[in-house]
């Protein structure tokens, strides 16, 4: 679906990415497709969550590790965007109303 992202970036406030946190074989991938949204152009003023799914499931890496692999800090400090973390499960849940309360949040302040 990465392809016909762009075509969704008119008049957005608020982006949500997220990465499998059981997979940590994909996150190179996801690196690449996540540094693609944050030089967007379109995206420059977005507020930017970055999800860590499936937390539930067993990993050989903690999320810390994946953020460290990734160059997380990194990112964050030279992303034009206000960039946030959260680790969830959406199977069972995990962290969800955090993530609603987020969205509660940039809703008020880009209204």
């Amino acid at each position: 679906m990465s392809p016909i992202w762009s075509s969704y970036y008119g008049n957005c406030h608020s982006l949500l990415f997220v990465m499998d946190a059981s997979n940590p074989t994909q996150l190179s991938a996801s690196c690449v497709l996540l540094l693609g949204l944050l030089s967007a152009e379109e995206l420059a003023k977005a507020s930017v969550l970055i999800l860590f799914n499936k937390i539930d499931l067993p990993c050989y890496m903690t999320v810390e590790e994946m953020k460290s692999l990734i160059r997380l800090p990194d990112i964050m400090a030279c992303a034009k965007q206000k960039v946030t973390t959260a680790e969830i499960s959406a199977r069972d849940g995990t962290g969800l109303a955090a993530v609603l309360l987020w969205l509660q949040e940039q809703h008020k302040s880009s209204g």
